[in-house]
């Protein structure tokens, strides 16, 4: 073993050898804590990658698997690391991607889109929004996994069915084979070549579709196996559908989670997203009457039929909107939840009472459709929210497994009584099963320990017994929609037999003859392998305990091309605090994790808006700067205390940096900058020529004819737009001057919290680890706008979105009618003012803040209403500036925004509700990016009457 051992890392080494020739070396990453992070995936296996290899195009995978081939070393693909079967995970090199793999292009009229394997399946789907299309895969991924993933494992999801799935809706494939050669199925001349070089593995796969059309038992199983929901195994009805086996080359690829080559672009056929829809939820007091139900609707114009058994409700049961007779649920009863959509109100209404007219006489309950939006969102809330309901209520230490069958639709009822009646025989009590009931494709969620043999073991039977049931006696799938992995590679001959595993075989050796390709899963002749590399799910901090790795944070962090991202943060730390605990910390763990896990985070919290158990990484980030600033607790106290004097001193900064910008000129200064940071190792901060200059300090007007509930506000002007003003030459005003003058022109009288007192929400005393300081400047700054507020009488508006985040929950726990910019202008001021839209087209920059305050909704209809020609660059999230991070660690600002001048080209600035978001968007674009404020002043003019 040992030697064996020695081998493979001799072996690593020398493909490293080669590798550096033709990679840089920060794509080539063997330090042990960035493997180790790089390695975690959603499932609950763990395997640290020898080496992990960030590869920018075809032509560098090809050569790497050329090395590969060459130097015998198995090769594991990864995208988005979503996956939940282990079929991403290894002990050999693990192959991501740069985002330089993001490339998305949609045929014309949108019925066709182009994809790399590293876009984002919600990102294909905003491009196809305008033509009402989006991809036919569904998987609940979807915001977070990539194309790559999405066709290697042959996704589905809620709507889809079978018949709009990966596989389905593929029409050209582009693919890396294990020799590095290139195929592209929609190139002839490609096609052309790939017939003269490969011409023995395209025999092959004549050969085996020959064999399969001659056993006509064995035909029928696999057509049977494909009218049900099935990802276990080789895709065999590839052999079925097609003549041409460059054809079925490309379906056997659709579901080979890499064993079979590189998926590096596929072309899909796109299918009808209609904007009308309605849901309705009815239920049942026996599956029998359920299943009865599905199989009837199955021939209507439904377009998603979703099951929930009575465990699954009752772990919603805490949620808005369950309707009262599912509360009642008998233990045998289920719910389902049904949604259709069609082109017009006119169409929805004849599906809707098509459907209805199935359903009516056999539903013991029923919520009757709704068209409503906000009640639709919540019966689909509750459905999403069934998964996430188990990982809340897990003990600490244990994992969140989410199991994937299907049935036939006959036997559903069957198929569900069996998993309640497993759930019970091992002790599962917390087991909820839901899924798409029209395919039979049932999940089930459970908690499981991995930290004693005694559960490895009871986990081991449980599978046994499931295996049993729904592969040989309800001839159902073992996977429906995640993959065959390493999870279900030991059940794939049992539940194919013996002829069908054999072919599998075969596919696998003509494709990958060395047997290189993410060896070990979907064939695995070893009956535990789905007992090996189990991931412990250590304690670490409260925190983060409930996280289960699912990785749907990950495409929100603006570090995730920099350093590491939420999921990783979380998983090191958790690796970390278990060897502490054992008394032997890696060497140079804390060192990289410093820099990469805690000084690179934006701490912002957008992570907790994408994250299934709302975590915040951020709460535990600032909590280890916490500890690791105390020693600097006395000086942060000390400069709360004299905050105006900090402001001022800051000003001076300021002004004497713009001083210096006007006698050399801001690129000169800018060299300079970069110059000194260098020589200080980091610790200058990085002066920018979108720096700020000085701010001044604002004093509310005197006006105050008749101070009124409806004709008075409170504006707290936020310290930053006192302390920075505008950049040298670029045109603005302050901030305040913009607020001043609009609330002018609504003929409102301003009350105002004195400059002078050095009022703060406490974000930067926060942000850098004292929280016991921040805290006692908001409650100070919370007391001083309830007292301007007149006891919050008046409402109380802020101009920066960060700190109305800080301020908001305290200031409205306290009786204060508390506003962001962009809700306050939505509900107070639109309807004040007349307004001539912009007709530029603009870039806008939602902030953190604004999506984790919900004012999404209140800041866009400003936006329609004072420049309809906005745009969002796509992708566009945090910014990562992080209130002065964008200075003092540039490098995390600048990865962030690395492609939005592309973005926004032909814009003519830029919008935001953060001055200093505003400071990193501007340097990155090139545009000069204001406030929202800013452009309202400059688009309106006092109502007139009459």
């Amino acid at each position: 073993m040992v030697a064996q051992q020695q081998r493979d890392a001799d072996m690593i080494d020398s493909l490293l050898s080669a590798l550096r020739q033709r990679l840089p070396e920060d794509r080539l990453i063997t330090d042990p804590m960035r493997r180790f992070a790089l390695g975690t995936d959603a499932s609950f296996y763990r395997m640290t990658p020898a080496l992990v290899v960030r590869i920018d195009s075809e032509e560098e995978l090809s050569y790497l698997l050329g090395q590969a081939q060459r130097h015998r070393v198995p090769v594991t693909f990864r995208a988005a690391g979503t996956s939940l079967s282990g079929q991403a995970v290894t002990d050999s090199v693990l192959v991501t991607l740069t985002d330089r793999w993001r490339e998305c292009r949609v045929d014309p009229l949108g019925e066709r889109i182009h994809l790399q394997p590293g876009v984002i399946g919600a990102r294909a789907n905003d491009r196809l929004k305008p033509f009402r299309r989006k991809i036919g895969p569904d998987p609940a991924s979807i915001n977070a996994c990539q194309i790559g993933g999405i066709i290697a494992n042959n996704a589905s999801g809620m709507c889809c069915g079978t018949r709009h799935n990966s596989y389905h809706t593929l029409a050209g494939m582009r693919v890396v084979l294990a020799d590095g050669t290139v195929l592209d199925s929609r190139d002839p001349d490609s096609v052309a070549a790939f017939r003269e070089s490969h011409g023995d593995l395209l025999r092959g796969l004549t050969d085996l579709a020959q064999i399969l059309h001659a056993n006509p038992a064995l035909a029928e199983r696999v057509r049977h196996k494909y009218r049900l929901k099935n990802t276990t195994g080789y895709g065999l009805n590839a052999l079925l559908d097609f003549d041409d086996p460059v054809d079925m080359l490309t379906h056997l690829m659709v579901g080979s989670e890499g064993t079979l080559g590189f998926i590096s672009e596929v072309s899909l056929t796109t299918v009808d997203d209609w904007p009308h829809r309605a849901s309705v939820m009815i239920g049942f007091d026996s599956l029998a009457d359920c299943t009865e139900t599905v199989i009837a609707l199955k021939p209507t114009p439904v377009d998603a039929v979703e099951l929930l058994d009575a465990r699954a409700i009752r772990s919603v049961a805490h949620m808005k909107g369950l309707p009262g007779f599912a509360r009642q649920m008998p233990e045998e009863g289920a719910l389902l939840l049904i949604d259709v959509r069609a082109e017009s109100p006119e169409g929805l209404a004849e599906r809707c009472a098509e459907v209805e007219a199935v359903f009516a006489d056999r539903v013991s309950h029923s919520t009757g459709f709704t068209r409503d939006e906000q009640r639709i969102g919540e019966f689909w809330h509750l459905r999403k929210g069934t998964f996430p309901a188990v990982g809340a209520v897990r003990e600490t230490g244990t994992t969140v497994i989410i199991e994937d069958v299907a049935f036939p639709v006959p036997r559903l009822a069957e198929g569900v009584a069996e998993l309640q009646r497993l759930f019970d025989k091992y002790g599962y009590d917390e087991a909820i099963i839901f899924g798409h009931a029209l395919e039979g494709n049932l999940h089930f969620v459970f908690t499981q320990g991995f930290d004693s043999p005694s559960e490895v073991d009871r986990y081991e039977a449980f599978m046994a017994d499931i295996a049993e049931v729904v592969a040989d006696r309800l001839q159902g799938a073992l996977k429906a929609e995640h993959g065959t992995g390493r999870n279900m590679a030991p059940f794939v001959a049992r539940e194919w037999g013996e002829d069908a595993y054999g072919l599998m075989q075969r596919i696998k050796a003509l494709f990958d003859p060395n047997g290189l390709l993410n060896p070990g899963v979907i064939l695995n002749d070893d009956p535990k392998a789905h007992v090996q590399h189990l991931k412990p799910m250590p304690a670490a901090d409260p925190i983060v305990d409930k996280c289960i790795e699912c990785g749907f944070c990950e495409p929100v962090c603006p570090s995730r091309d920099l350093s590491l991202t939420p999921r990783q943060r979380i998983t090191v730390y958790r690796e970390m605090q278990r060897q502490q605990r054992e008394g032997r910390l890696e060497r140079g763990w804390q060192v990289a994790f410093d820099d990469q896990g805690i000084d690179t985070c934006a701490a912002t919290g957008l992570c907790e808006l994408r994250c299934p158990v709302e975590i915040n990484t951020g709460e535990l980030v600032l909590k280890l700067r916490q500890d690791r600033n105390r020693r600097y607790e006395r000086l942060a106290r000390s400069l709360g205390r004299h905050y105006a004097t900090l402001t001022t001193l800051t000003r001076g900064g300021l002004w004497m940096a713009q001083t210096m910008q006007r006698l050399a000129g801001a690129e000169r200064l800018e060299r300079w900058s970069v110059k000194m940071r260098d020589l200080s190792g980091g610790r200058t901060p990085l002066w920018l020529a979108t720096t700020p200059g000085p701010g001044r300090p604002v004093h509310a007007p005197t006006r105050m004819t008749r101070p009124s509930d409806e004709n008075t506000v409170v504006y707290w002007a936020a310290c930053v737009t006192q302390t920075m003003g505008p950049a040298l030459n670029d045109g603005r005003q302050p901030i305040p001057k913009s607020v001043l003058s609009v609330l002018r022109k609504a003929d409102l009288d301003v009350v105002m919290p004195q400059p002078t007192r050095g009022l703060c929400c406490g974000q930067p005393f926060h942000s850098k680890g004292h929280p016991k300081v921040g805290d006692a400047q908001r409650r100070e700054l919370v007391d001083e706008l309830w007292e301007v507020s007149s006891g919050g009488r008046y409402p109380v508006m802020a101009d920066t979105s960060p700190c109305s985040l800080r301020v908001r929950k305290e200031a409205e726990a306290r009786g204060i009618q508390f506003y962001d910019s962009a809700d306050f202008i939505d509900r107070f001021l639109l309807d004040r003012l007349d307004i001539d839209p912009e007709q530029e087209k603009v870039a806008v920059h939602t902030t953190c803040s604004v999506q984790r305050q919900g004012i999404e909704g209140s800041f866009q209809r400003v936006l329609g209403r004072i420049t309809p020609n906005w745009q969002q660059p796509e992708g566009m999230n945090c910014c990562g500036f992080a209130g002065d991070k964008g200075f003092t660690r540039p490098e995390l600002n600048q990865s962030s925004l690395k492609h939005l001048a592309r973005e926004v080209k032909g814009c003519s600035y830029g919008i935001s509700t953060s001055r200093t978001c505003e400071v990193g968007l501007s340097r990155s674009s090139g545009l000069t990016y204001v406030s929202l404020f800013e452009v309202l002043d400059k688009v309106s003019t006092a109502k007139k009457t009459g």
